[in-house]
Parts: structure tokens; sequence; C-alpha cells
């Protein structure tokens, strides 16, 4: 069940007699097909292949899916993969590779990962570019949740569940007859709640629990025969300790002993010159160390201050359990969404449909989670600003260490119109055509909040003047946080259509076209951290992109002896997807534009699927080659996410197959390889900017937002000046906080007194970016090379309506990277996936009893990971799969 051909078993006769596959219906060219009619590859799952395979929500699609992965990502967001394109981009102006739809309509704000599948027809997921009937930006592909319609006939269902981890799940469903023929209301519901995957150890609280719901109603309406109409509300909340990340990952870097032949004994110099962490494999023992908090953002203020004398964490290493953190406060995680969608089909002529598809969703989510999820091991000194070494901080309270935490939420607001003609002729040529608007409005917000940067704005550091925001949750005008904000507002229209020539009984070519226009606005706010005054201008940014794509191919369904049904595709189509904003405060980063440019993609597909062996196997085959221009990437430089274009190559082939040799025996499996290759570019890795060329030195930049390096003899000499003292006149001792502000670029060759105290003495940093790293032939992130699941279920038949169901399933990602540098500490291990489960069912009573078991080997499998910036030290947050649960599920029919 659920590979491409996903199906549900129909057949009678003796009990080894040969089995007939029965296929499902999907819809994923916008028109009623037999899935193995469809030259599209594509993966569909009935509601019964969901729960067989234990496939509760999105993240599980991956493992029956070839090619595909699927991560949360930092600022809770989440990234679908498909053939190795999703969205490894940061931006709040930025559009998704691979599309959500529900209902084949869009919605660019989801809860595909967070929600759970309830009561649904199917789900359909799409490989390759779908930009033609399917839009927006869908140059990966396209998810598609069908949920279920009312019916004429009355039914409902209740599902309960109880498991490990104090699982309760709900679900259940009423199918109301109201108007015979003509009126049906169909009410479904799902509600989960369970204790937490991990533990806060400082507070004794388990964290990562869920508390969430979700309702729909549907009523369907069809007063003529050429009249039909349904209408559906949908509303999902969560409020509970959600992780919005994973542990965060650290090789402690002290700094350096000496630069050059000079030896550095100064602890603070020793800390202006450290990244924070280095790097290191993600299975590392080592990388269970913490951050030098005296090289970040919070830490060299409060040492500047005098609250800290140096690195808070010096010595202390974190438990190794991946799930256990150390947090002042558990985490928050609220969510809600509302999707109101409408459609109508309107018969012209016996050959003429026309569809109106309205959507509108509303989706909002606020999280609040420890920036670090470590506790310090030293206390804050006794001073004036912090008496009895406490500080109170209006955002986290009274404290008496260092403590930073982030606040990721958003509010978004989405309606959009779709208008589709369809025919349906007897003669060679029918089409589809269409047009859809959208409008966007989406404020997103993100904080980093330190009772370290407040103390340093109370004590005038580095200058007087600065606003302390006294409310929680802030309210955005204070400028002793970090906020990286930027109302979005975007406007979509498009117009779309493919024309079918049945050139043959057996051969049809098929054409589109799409004309794309999406215009955004950003209203991005400036980093006014730590800086005089309160609140901040936003800067208006507009960009409006226009671009026509484009697919064009045939499907042949050719007579084999070997085969009972083949249909032979090869399509070429070319993708897009829009660019957008790098926030105006990264306008002065060398190499960053204000914004980023769209990305395309030029696809070769061909495929093949067949029905063998009498019906009882289906067997699909696809190969493709993707030639990508300006795949779309980010990376953190000063204190924000900036955006940049490469060009890639991607190639791989997937194989998908059903077989049911004998009746009640069933086995599926699915194989993706994928080859992805950057095509040149260079690029300055972060975690690495000198490439270990001695002749450089590394010097922190966490209040400029970038580390820099400089020569070697250059740094030499001013530690001198650090070690020694100068007794010239006119130069006092060099304090070590001069090097806080080199990567500021004033202390190059040519600077003056007025921004370089040492120039007098002819001691210059002709500080840079760093040393730029090849791309060309790296791997894309998130894109392993092989994906495998393989599954097999027996059914036994007892009397009086009673069968039993045995299954198993087990699924293997191979290694990737999660960052386009391929080095060792970006390496994502490959990991596989077991579930089990036993189910006895009673068809006369509508009764269902399961036993199951998901993860049987608890695999701990890290499926991102995220680097921060130089200000936070750069540490790595990871992403976990769910360790192994268990329970026992009832559900009655009625």
């Amino acid at each position: 069940m659920g590979v491409s051909a996903a199906a549900v078993m129909a057949v009678a006769g003796p009990a080894f007699a040969q089995s007939v596959i029965e296929e499902l219906v999907v819809t994923a060219q916008k028109r009623e097909e037999a899935l193995q009619d469809v030259p599209i590859a594509v993966s569909a799952f009935s509601q019964q292949s969901l729960e067989a395979q234990k496939i509760d929500g999105g993240p599980n699609l991956q493992t029956a899916i070839p090619n595909v992965t699927f991560s949360k990502t930092n600022f809770t967001g989440a990234n679908f993969q498909i053939r190795g394109v999703g969205s490894k981009v940061v931006s709040g102006a930025s559009d998704q590779g691979v599309g959500v739809h529900q209902n084949n309509a869009p919605l660019t704000a989801n809860r595909l990962f967070e929600a759970e599948f309830y009561d649904v027809e199917r789900v359909e997921v799409l490989r390759g570019p779908q930009g033609t009937l399917y839009g927006r930006n869908a140059t990966g592909g396209v998810v598609n949740v069908i949920t279920a319609k009312p019916t004429d006939i009355f039914e409902a269902s209740i599902r309960g569940e109880l498991g490990n981890y104090n699982t309760r799940r709900l679900r259940g469903m009423v199918n109301l007859p109201i108007v015979e023929d003509k009126m049906a209301l169909r009410v479904a519901g799902s509600m989960v709640k369970r204790d937490g995957f991990g533990e806060n150890l400082t507070t004794g609280n388990d964290v990562d629990d869920r508390d969430l719901w979700a309702a729909r109603a549907t009523l369907s309406f069809t007063p003529t025969e050429g009249i039909r109409a349904w209408l559906s509300y949908e509303h999902f909340e969560e409020d509970d300790k959600r992780a919005r990340v994973g542990k965060q990952l650290c090789v402690k870097d002290v700094g350096p002993t000496s630069v050059g032949p000079v030896p550095v004994s100064n602890p603070f110099a020793r800390a202006l010159l450290s990244q924070g962490c280095k790097s290191a494999h993600v299975n590392d023992p080592s990388s269970l160390g913490t951050v030098n908090g005296a090289a970040t953002l919070a830490g060299v203020p409060s040492i500047v201050t005098g609250i800290l004398s140096g690195d808070p964490y010096a010595g202390k290493m974190q438990n190794p359990d991946l799930r256990k953190i150390e947090s002042f406060q558990d985490p928050q995680y609220r969510a809600k969404a509302d999707v109101w969608m409408f459609n109508l089909e309107l018969d012209i002529t016996d050959n003429l449909t026309l569809t109106s598809l309205t959507s509108y969703n509303k989706d909002s989510y606020f999280t609040f989670q420890d920036y670090n999820r470590i506790t310090p091991v030293a206390n804050f000194n006794a001073t004036p600003l912090t008496p009895g070494g406490f500080f109170t901080d209006p955002q986290l309270g009274r404290l008496n260490q260092l403590a930073t935490f982030d606040i990721s939420s958003s509010d978004s607001e989405q309606f959009s119109q779709e208008l589709r003609l369809q025919s349906n002729f007897d003669g060679p040529v029918n089409f589809n055509i269409g047009a859809i608007h959208l409008k966007l409005d989406q404020d997103t917000n993100y904080y980093v909040m330190s009772n370290g940067l407040t103390a340093a704005a109370a004590a005038g550091f580095p200058a007087p003047g600065v606003y302390i925001d006294p409310n929680f949750p802030p309210a955005g005008d204070g400028h002793n946080y970090y906020r990286s904000a930027g109302p979005y507002f975007l406007d979509a229209t498009a117009a779309f259509g493919e024309v079918y020539w049945q050139v043959l009984d057996n051969l049809k070519i098929t054409g589109g076209l799409r004309y794309t226009s999406d215009e955004k606005r950003v209203d991005s706010l400036p980093n006014v951290l730590l800086s005089p005054g309160r609140g901040g201008r936003p800067t208006i940014q507009r960009v409006h992109f226009k671009e026509t794509t484009g697919r064009l191919g045939f499907d042949w369904k050719p007579d084999l002896s070997f085969t009972d049904d083949t249909l032979l595709y090869a399509f070429y189509s070319k993708g897009y997807k829009a660019g957008g904003f790098n926030p105006a405060s990264a306008a002065g980063i060398a190499g960053i534009e204000t914004t980023f440019a769209p990305e395309f993609v030029n696809a070769y597909e061909v495929g093949i699927k067949n029905t063998l062996l009498g019906g009882s196997l289906l067997l699909n085959a696809t190969g493709f080659y993707y030639d990508y221009e300006g795949y779309q990437i980010s990376k953190i430089a000063a204190r924000t996410s900036v955006n940049e274009n490469i060009d890639a190559k991607i190639k791989g082939v997937e194989l998908e197959a059903i077989w049911e040799p004998i009746r009640n025996l069933r086995f599926n499996g699915t194989f993706g390889y994928l080859d992805t290759e950057i095509t040149g570019g260079s690029s300055v890795d972060t975690l690495n900017r000198t490439q270990g060329n001695p002749a450089l030195t590394l010097i922190n930049g966490a209040l400029i937002g970038a580390n820099c390096v400089a020569p070697t003899a250059q740094v030499a000499a001013v530690m001198s000046l650090i070690n020694n003292g100068f007794p010239a006149a006119g130069i006092p001792p060099v304090n070590p906080a001069y090097l806080i502000n080199a990567c500021g670029g004033g202390y190059r060759t040519g600077s003056t007194a007025a921004t370089n105290p040492l120039a007098p003495l002819g001691i210059f940093l002709d500080t840079t970016d760093g040393v730029a790293v090849s791309l060309d032939g790296k791997e894309l992130p998130n894109a392993p090379k092989t994906t495998f699941s393989i599954g097999a279920q027996y059914t036994w038949e007892f009397g009086n309506a009673w069968e039993a169901v045995i299954r198993g399933d087990y699924y293997r990602q191979d290694d990737a990277f999660a960052r386009i540098y391929n080095t060792r500490a970006d390496h994502l291990p490959a990991w596989e996936n077991v579930n089990l489960s036993l189910r006895l069912s009673n068809n006369d009573m509508g009764l269902d009893v399961e036993a199951y078991v998901k993860n049987l080997t608890d695999e701990e499998a890290i499926t991102d990971a995220y680097l921060t910036d130089d200000s936070s030290g750069l540490f790595r947050n990871i992403f976990l799969s769910e360790p192994r649960t268990y329970g026992v599920a009832v559900t009655k029919r009625f």
C-alpha cells in the first residue's frame, strides 16, 4: 500500500488464487483518472493506505515515497523536499519549492508538518515540476490533501487510541444525508494528546509534548445533475510544549593560545579571537559541548559591563541524550488555522464544465523557546547593574544567570480564486484552461531576547539612550532585543492551460503553458539592536516577477505481449519559482543584493507504468534530469538570513511496485536514486572562514554581526600591544575591546585615528569575510543518494466475518548534507525505520482492534541541522525523528 500505485485489495475466489489490484482514482491532472493512466510520477494514499502504513501526518510521508525528505526547520517552518528540490531559503518573502494544496487549492501557510491526517479521501504527492496546472512555484512537486466529501448514505466511525508517552488519540466522522441525492453534511474531527518525548532537566518537566485538535465540516449541494457544489470549513489548534528545534550541538572554541609567535595571555582577547563553536560531526561526542559564551552577542557586552567575567558555560558538557535539554522555562507552542473552501462545478454543456474554487486561509503561530537550551555554570557578578548578582529583564524575568530566548510568530491571511474550463469532447482534442488569483498578507516576527543585552542597554553600552521595552510579549519597539520583522504582501495572478491531442487511440500529446505574475512587497524593519532610540522606520521593498512556463510531452499505451497494460510517457517541463527579498539590513554585506533571483528548472522526465501477471503486479519506473538555474539557498550573515542563487544539475531514477502473488498476501516497495551536483560558484563558509590558512586569523564580530579574518601578522601586532601595553605619549594601553569593532572595516590600511585608535602607530587590520570555497561538484542539501522502502502484509480470514492482518514496513534513507559546503560538520547520517502492526477486524460488526509499534528499533534520526550565525557562536540546532511509539487502537464503524 501507499506507493505510487497505492490501492486497496479487491478480489474474490479461492484462498490461493491470483488476486487483482484495484487502482486508486486520483485528480493529479485536475480530473478523475485511474492512477496507472496518469503520465506523471504520483504517489497516492487512500485513508486505508495511510492507516495501514502508519502515516499519521506529513512527516511520515517520506517513508513511503522515493526521493522525498521532510524535516522541521529552524524558524517554525518545515521543508518538504522532492528530488532535492524544496525550500532551504529563510525569508518571509520566499516560496516553497513544493506546493502544499488542500482539495486543489494552494495553502501558502499550512500545518502539513504539525497536523494529522483524518477523514481524507486520499493524499497525492506529485513529483517533478507541476507549475502548469498547480503553480504557484511548484518546481519540486505538489502535496495535495483531498478531504472526504459527503455521500448519500448515513455512515459514522470513531477511533480511539492509547499508547506510550500517555498518548491519547481520537478520530471520528459522521456523514448525514439531508435531502436525498441533493444535500449532505459530513463532520469529522481529530484530537491528539501525549506527554513529551523530551525532558527539561532544569524544570523537571517533560517537553515536546502534543495537545492539538482539528475539526472539519463539509456541506455538499447538488440541486441539479449539472450543478455540483461543496462548502467546507476546517479549524486546527495546538497549545503545548512542542520543541521548535532540537538539541544544540557545539565543540567549544576557546580561542587560540597564540597568534603567530605572539601568545594570547588576555582571556577576553582570546574570546574575541574565538568563533564560539568549532566544526565537528553531529555524532562526535565532543559536539555535546557548549558554546563559548564570551564570544557571543549576549556574552561580549556582559563582559564589557562587568556582569560576567568570562565564558558562563566554561567546562560544561551536555547530557548525551539528544532529547534532554536545560532551560529556565519550558517551550511554548501555539498555533491556529482556519480554512474555508467553496467548490462549484457547472456543466455548461454536455462537454464543457466550469469549475470555481474559492479558498480563504487564516493561520497564526506563536513559539517561545530557550535559544541555547543550556543553563550556565557561572552566575552574574554582584555589580550596581546586578545587585546581589540578579538582573530583572522585562521579557525574561529576574535571574542570576545569562539567559537568551527567542520568539518566532506569524499571522497570515490568504485568499485565492481559481476558475477552470474543462472539455470532454468525443473528438481528438480536449483542453483544461483557467486562471487563478492569490492574495497573501503575512506578518512574521522573530525576536532574540537576552538579559545580557538588556543589561548592556541599561548600562548605556555601546551607546546611551537605548529604549528598553517593558512588555512581554515584546511590543516590537524595543532596542534591547534583536527583532527581524517585515510584513509581507503577495499579489499573484496566473493564467494556465493544457491541450490534449489524442493522435491515435493509444497515443496522446499534451502541451501546457502558464503565465505567472508575482507582485511582492515587504516593509522591512531595520536592525536597531543596542542603538539609541525607540522603534524604527521600515524600508519599503517592492519587486515584480513575471514568467511564462509550460510542459510538452506524450503518453503512449503500446500493446505489449508481456504486460496486461503499459503506459509510456516522456515530458519536458520548465519550472519557475519567484525570487524575493533579502532584509534591508543585509544591503551592506559584500556580494549580497537587495533581492534574490527566481529559480528556473528545465526538467526532462521519462516513465513507464505497467500492469502485469493478470493484474496482480504493478511496476512503475521513472527517470529524470533537471538543469537548474538559480537554485535558491540561504545562509546567516550579520544576524540575518541572506539568500543567494546557485546553478545545479539533478538526475535520478525511481521504482515503485505492488505485488499480490496470492490472495491476501501483498508486497509493496519503492526505490529512489538521486544524484545532485552544484555547477560552479563559490561562497564563504562561516564555520571555517580561514580554510586552515595559517596566514589568516579569525576575529570575532559578534557585536558587528559577522566574524572576519585578518592577516595573522597584523593581528599578532595588535596582540603584542594588548599583552604589554604601549607607553608612548598619547597612546593608552590597548584594551582587548579594541578587537570588538575590527570586523566593521574601520581598521583597514589607510584608516585614521577617527576610526582606528592604532592608526598613528601604523597598525592596521585588513579584514575580509574570509576565504571563499568552490561549490563546484558539491551535493545539494537534504538530497540523499538513495531511499528505499518495502512493506508486506498478510490477511488471515476466519469464520463469522473475522480476519487478522499482520503488516511490516521498512524504510531506509541514505546519508546527506545539511548545507551546500558538504563538510564533515554538514553530514547527516543515514537512518532506518521499522513499523509493525497487527489488526483484528470484523466487517459485519464494523469493528477493528489494532496493536502497533512505530520506529521499532528506536532509531534517533537527525533529519536536518541548522547552523546559526556568527553572533550566536555558530552552534548547530538539530531536528529529530520521533522515538519508538506503540499503542492499541479500536475503531467502530456505523
